[in-house]
């Protein structure tokens, strides 16, 4: 049996390898327009709906989080199997499967079988970042297809009612830190939510029939007008908020909001019920610029979860459906 610390040297060169595959411009001699066609899409459908950039952020980071950055969440639900599509956190709630399948096919015109449908995510939400005002980055790619999904492989996926050790143990298991769930938490800054997502903060917390006791008492008040109650106690599943006040301005306001008790989910607002984390809200709350480098460094850290390089996986002909 090896010693535990050849182990973890062995696991070290593993993941250094599959990093190593990864890379900036990987497919400037096979596909060279790739980017800018990815890009063209985004754009297209962004102006066509704003919220499609914070879907195309969080499709991202659900991908990666289960089974890591393999495009297996964009695999549909079979007769035989109920993919990721249908998991408790994304049934219903994903969006911009139109767009990663309209770049799909313009590349598989453009350079068949060449471009990943798990890259083509990960330049999607880079670029759906960077047009709403946030900072882009260069995304490492090189990542091939997974060939597998699976709805309760879903439950790796934080949820938005996870205290702070819960999302920082959540994060850890991915190789990410608390710094860059902190730094990521921050997407929560576009887009919409749910109302059933956070509806037991407003009327019935911890089965007390009162409110989050951590949520401001005007943001409560102004939550109950958008997410009422119906006759039989539930709020309709169909009705969503704003996740901000400029939900497609990509800005550090989710920190400020957050520091004074607005934050929309329990695993928003727990992210100051520690010293450390606490500090860290409040040094994003304080500098735009230095929250949008700590995110986009996440961000690259995180599009490098479990990724399948060189003859692993596959590349799909249609993003929705697994080669046959």
């Amino acid at each position: 049996m090896l010693p535990k610390v050849l182990i973890l040297v062995f696991l070290c060169i593993g993941w250094s390898q599959v990093e190593a595959q990864l890379r900036v411009d990987y497919y400037n001699k096979t596909c060279p327009n790739a980017e800018s066609i990815i890009w063209e899409e985004v754009e297209e459908a962004f102006f066509r709906d704003k919220g499609i950039a914070p879907g195309l952020v969080r499709m991202h980071f659900h991908d990666c989080f289960v089974r890591g950055c393999d495009g297996s969440i964009l695999i549909k639900t079979t007769p035989g199997n109920k993919a990721e599509e249908d998991g408790p956190p994304n049934a219903g709630t994903l969006r911009g499967f139109e767009v990663i399948d309209s770049a799909k096919a313009r590349l598989e015109q453009e350079c068949r079988g060449v471009v990943s449908c798990a890259d083509i995510l990960a330049y999607a939400a880079r670029d759906s970042v960077f047009i709403t005002r946030g900072l882009g980055w260069d995304v490492p790619a090189g990542r091939r297809d997974g060939r597998i999904s699976r709805a309760e492989e879903t439950v790796d996926i934080p949820a938005p009612f996870f205290n702070l050790n819960q999302l920082t143990q959540s994060f850890a298991k991915k190789n990410l830190s608390q710094d860059d769930m902190i730094a990521l938490s921050g997407a929560h800054t576009i887009g919409r939510a749910h109302c059933t997502s956070f509806s037991n903060r407003l009327y019935n917390f911890d089965s007390t029939n009162r409110p989050d006791p951590t949520l401001s008492p005007l943001y409560a008040f102004i939550l109950r007008l958008q997410c009422p109650r119906n006759p039989q106690g539930t709020v309709d599943a169909d009705r969503v908020v704003q996740m901000n006040l400029s939900p497609a301005t990509f800005e550090n306001s989710y920190y400020t909001n957050v520091l004074h008790n607005g934050g929309l989910f329990t695993s928003d607002q727990t992210l100051t019920t520690s010293p450390e984390s606490l500090a860290e809200v409040r040094e994003y709350a304080m500098s735009n610029r230095r929250w949008l480098r700590d995110f986009a460094e996440s961000m690259i850290k995180m599009s490098k979860i479990q990724v399948l390089t060189g003859s692993a996986g596959e590349i799909r002909v249609n993003c929705r459906v697994i080669n046959s």
